[in-house]
């Protein structure tokens, strides 16, 4: 590529000096005519006024007087022939004697009527450039008679050499302009060679064809990213999960609505495998520096989607939190049975019946309350499980209102998103209260739900609030325990089916978070 350049370049500078050579010489040329012509008019008009040719005319001879004089005339001019003739043409002067008394050959023009004329014509001598001056009587008066012409010519050949002589300086500048074009085309093309890494055109169409390729083709988002933060080469997965424009080439990451933290870790602040939620995706992000000989030019990210594994991550979690809540109850009736056992030996059965009917009638009113409130059995045993886990903590956990079964909108995954990471965060945050109390109300129809889940803890600031109701708000995981996620997979939820997320203050004391899925009644959302 760089010699294809190298000698475009060469044949253009070459051209436009040719043509520039060209141009050069034909002006040069009509200057040296024109100035000819000028000096041949001078010349002649000079030696038309002059006294000798007045007197030289009233004699017998006048060639004798004006041969002499036209001659010294030529030599100190330049000039190649100075004739002074007759109206009839006969020559009284002529650079070659034996012409002399001959009839001049040319045209006069407009000269016999007092004009100027000037021509190129070719004489005794040659081509030449000539001009035909009138000689005047000098009886006086405004319109004297014409009584003799005088005609002086330039050779062609004396011209030629004159432009051969301005040719060379031509010929040396244009030399001049040819070397530095010929050394600006070569510097070019080196800048070139340096820039496309000494590849030709095939290779960089090959190299593009097989890189736009492989980068199409993995099923992770890649994003390069400059040192201005600026991003300068998307891929398709990385366009599906970052939701970006066609046009997000050259764009800033500030510009594109992208998660500050992910635009943070993008434009400076590498991480390997770190989380993010943005829109609908928790995404895996991985951002590295790039370097190109030892300088660095930019930033790499990749991005891997843990949509699914995360909410599969989530039901693991709830069915872990489930099994140590049996676990627990287990212990709890191991304890009460061993009671009832005890009473047995000691001969008092009535107290024995007494204290399993109201064990019984505790559990069994527990359970009628949310399988009562909530129709799915799924999100019950969720409930069920969560009220354990509150009663070994001390938390007094009461569930109110009622949530149908045939909730058509979400499906049972995305309720116990909802439900499990709000009752968790309501269980951490009174964990270090003095009132421990977590109230839980549910509302809906078959299209529409409403949790509200409030708690005794110390709440939220609004600053605190604002920042994490913001859209596209991401919390970094720690990797070790997985944790940090919940609010921000519920604000996902509920801004896919339509809904919102809401942060206030609980009658109780604390935070309270309502979650709205799908469309109130009246149309709005939340």
């Amino acid at each position: 590529m760089a010699r294809q350049v190298l000698v475009l370049q060469l044949i253009a500078v070459l051209v436009l000096v040719v043509t520039a050579l060209a141009l050069a010489t034909y002006d040069a040329r009509n200057d040296i005519r024109a100035s000819a012509r000028d000096e041949a008019i001078s010349v002649a008009t000079a030696v038309a006024r002059s006294p000798i040719v007045q007197e030289a005319r009233e004699t017998p001879d006048p060639a004798a007087l004006l041969q002499p004089f036209a001659e010294s005339v030529r030599v100190d001019t330049g000039v190649d022939f100075v004739v002074i003739m007759d109206r009839d043409r006969t020559r009284w002067s002529h650079p070659n004697p034996v012409q002399l008394g001959k009839t001049f050959i040319g045209n006069l023009g407009g000269a016999l009527e007092g004009e100027v004329y000037t021509e190129e014509y070719v004489g005794t001598l040659g081509p030449s450039i000539r001009a035909i001056v009138p000689v005047f009587a000098s009886t006086g008066g405004t319109d004297p008679p014409v009584v003799a012409l005088v005609a002086v010519g330039i050779t062609l050949t004396q011209l030629d050499d004159l432009l051969v002589d301005e040719f060379a300086d031509i010929v040396v500048a244009a030399v001049a302009v040819l070397v530095v074009g010929v050394v600006g085309a070569w510097l070019i093309s080196q800048r070139l060679r340096r820039q496309t890494h000494g590849m030709g055109e095939r290779e960089i169409t090959r190299m593009y064809e097989y890189y736009s390729a492989v980068l199409h083709a993995v099923r992770e988002g890649l994003l390069l990213i400059d040192l201005e933060g600026r991003v300068q080469l998307v891929n398709d997965e990385a366009r599906r999960l970052l939701g970006l424009p066609d046009d997000v080439v050259g764009r800033s990451l500030d510009d594109l609505g992208l998660p500050p933290a992910l635009v943070a870790a993008a434009a400076g602040d590498k991480g390997a495998d770190e989380v993010y939620v943005t829109g609908d995706h928790v995404l895996v992000a991985s951002s590295s520096a790039a370097f190109w000989d030892g300088k660095e030019v930019g930033a790499v990210v990749t991005l891997r989607d843990h949509t699914e594994l995360q909410a599969v991550t989530g039901e693991l979690d709830t069915v872990r939190g489930l099994t140590e809540s049996l676990r627990a109850q287990t212990h709890e009736a191991a304890n009460r049975l061993h009671t009832v056992v005890s009473l047995i030996e000691m001969g008092r059965p009535d107290d024995a019946v007494d204290f399993v009917t109201d064990e019984l009638k505790v559990a069994q009113m527990l359970t009628d309350r949310v399988v009562a409130a909530v129709g799915d059995p799924v999100v019950a045993a969720l409930l069920l499980g969560k009220s354990a886990e509150a009663a070994e903590r001390g938390i007094s956990l009461t569930v109110t209102g009622e949530l149908p079964g045939s909730f058509d909108l979400a499906s049972p995954r995305d309720l116990v998103t909802v439900l499990g990471n709000l009752v968790d965060n309501a269980i951490d945050a009174v964990a270090g209260s003095a009132e421990k109390r977590i109230e839980v109300h549910l509302e809906g129809s078959p299209t529409h739900a409403r949790v509200v889940v409030g708690d005794s803890g110390p709440g939220l600031t609004a600053d605190e609030a604002t920042h994490a109701l913001e859209r596209g708000w991401t919390t970094k995981v720690d990797a070790a325990d997985g944790h940090g996620l919940g609010l921000a997979l519920v604000s996902q939820v509920a801004r896919r089916l339509g809904g919102g997320v809401t942060i206030g203050r609980s009658a109780l004391g604390g935070a309270e978070l309502v979650v709205v899925l799908g469309e109130q009644p009246g149309g709005e959302s939340r």
